[in-house]
């Protein structure tokens, strides 16, 4: 079993190690295309230090992102192995895919990253192996308004459809908006509040214990403290509704043992390091980190996630379902072809399509 130690000095080492294979593929292929984590302070200038606080703790203060890792696949994609970055000529496809998004979208993004994916352990970067008991953890519910049902009730749903919480994981890990968390400090407490569904972790870093195991939370228990410069934070007493394979929060549902350990690191002025390694010996046969560069914006705005459990998609939903298997009885009765189950999620946001290839993509928020 890999032992995962994060600290400024072992953040530099790997940052270092990767750039200079990177340079040198690049000087071969006359790339002029950088990845943004090697252009991060804390590489590139010796004498850089993180801010500190008014009481010399690493400053994390801010509202930081993970915007710029939605090109990174969550897990790695099997060509590339055991390697987490990009080679030299990789890199340059993904720059210049990214460039053409940035410019059809918006120019708020600082830049792009070289990861391969998301997950870097295991080593080949994918999840690994659910064991017997995780096996039977799977469920229909576990995609909720974007799998095939059946919706008979809002257990059928998960948290996220239910405006209830996304986990941990599902907070920070990039989908296609509301990627923002604020940081604030003070001498005893962390408090981490993110953008989407409104979570807010209150961490303390007194040494105080653990809540009694007979309490357990979504966002489970958090304790940190500071290792040089890194915050680490490590979370116990969850439940067993949320899990960590899947976007928002979506996926097959982790045992309550499962202990998460975070790690936070300034890098740069506009970069924190931030990766969080699982183990969950009851629903996965290894542990599981997820390695995310998180960034500040320009101008980046929290908004307001106005929503509630009980909104109108879940009533529709299970309407729907009713509806199906009406529609269900009649065809039977009659001798009819069966029809097609609803797809929750075209129920969910309104019977939405993807726009037409070759369709304007422009910023609203530019007045274009």
């Amino acid at each position: 079993m890999t032992k995962i130690i994060k600290t400024s000095a072992t953040i530099g080492l790997f940052i270092g190690l990767s750039s200079a294979m990177f340079f040198a593929q690049a000087a071969s292929t006359d790339n002029a295309a950088i990845p943004a984590e090697l252009t991060a302070a804390a590489l590139t200038d010796p004498n850089w230090q993180a801010p500190r606080t008014s009481w010399g703790h690493p400053d994390l203060q801010g509202v930081w992102t993970s915007d710029e890792m939605r090109v990174v696949d969550y897990e790695r994609p099997e060509e590339f192995g055991n390697r987490e970055s990009l080679t030299a000529e990789e890199f340059a496809d993904r720059y210049e895919n990214d460039s053409i998004a940035l410019d059809n979208a918006t120019e708020s993004i600082i830049g792009t990253f070289g990861y391969t994916s998301l997950v870097v352990e295991p080593r080949n970067g994918r999840f690994p192996q659910l064991t017997e008991a995780g096996m039977a953890r799977i469920h229909t519910s576990d995609r909720g308004s974007y799998g095939a049902g059946p919706y008979d009730t809002t257990e059928d749903f998960t948290l996220l459809d239910r405006c209830i919480s996304r986990g941990i994981v599902g907070s920070i890990m990039p989908v296609l908006y509301g990627n923002g968390m604020r940081i604030i400090q003070t001498p005893e407490e962390v408090i981490i509040s993110y953008e989407m569904v409104h979570d807010t972790r209150v961490i303390p870093m007194d040494g105080r214990p653990y809540l009694s195991e007979e309490i357990r939370q979504y966002m489970g228990d958090s304790r940190g403290h500071w290792d040089g410069d890194t915050l680490v934070v490590e979370t116990r007493n969850l439940t067993d509704k949320t899990s960590v394979n899947g976007r928002n929060g979506r996926g097959t549902r982790h045992s309550q043992d499962m202990i998460m350990t975070e790690y936070f690191t300034r890098i740069d002025d506009e970069m924190i390091d931030y990766r969080i390694r699982m183990v969950d010996p009851v629903a996965y046969e290894e542990p599981i980190t997820i390695r995310l560069t998180i960034t500040s914006q320009p101008n980046y705005v929290m908004y307001e996630y106005s929503c509630h459990e009980g909104n109108i998609s879940i009533p529709n939903t299970l309407k729907g379902d009713r509806e199906h298997e009406r529609k269900v009885a009649e065809a039977i009765e009659q001798g009819l072809p069966i029809p097609e189950p609803f797809q929750a999620s075209t129920q969910f946001f309104g019977g939405l399509e993807a726009p037409e290839e070759g369709a304007k993509i422009f910023n609203i928020n530019a007045g274009e």
